[in-house]
């Protein structure tokens, strides 16, 4: 997928970038809408266990993952705490 290259009206284009965040638990991509140091908060409401999991962060074709720990699992939200694994 190409980036949207958004021309002004004086005739410079500027370039935005794609952005995905995503939390995988136990192999199933969860969306993330916004993320912290030690948070992110989700797209939609989950229930997860406390486990582990992984947050994949990509800017166009660049992809970057961590590995975290979900202390207190998620309870039917969209707020997840995240600490280093």
């Amino acid at each position: 997928m190409a980036s949207p290259v958004l021309p002004e009206p004086n005739g410079t284009r500027h370039y935005s970038s794609v952005v995905q965040m995503q939390l995988w638990v136990d192999g199933i991509p969860i969306p993330i809408a916004q993320m912290g140091l030690d948070f992110v908060i989700l797209r939609e409401p989950a229930a997860l266990p406390p486990c582990e999991a992984t947050v994949v962060f990509r800017i166009d074709q660049k992809e970057e993952r961590w590995l975290v720990r979900l202390p207190n699992g998620v309870a039917g939200s969209k707020m997840v705490v995240m600490a280093p694994c």
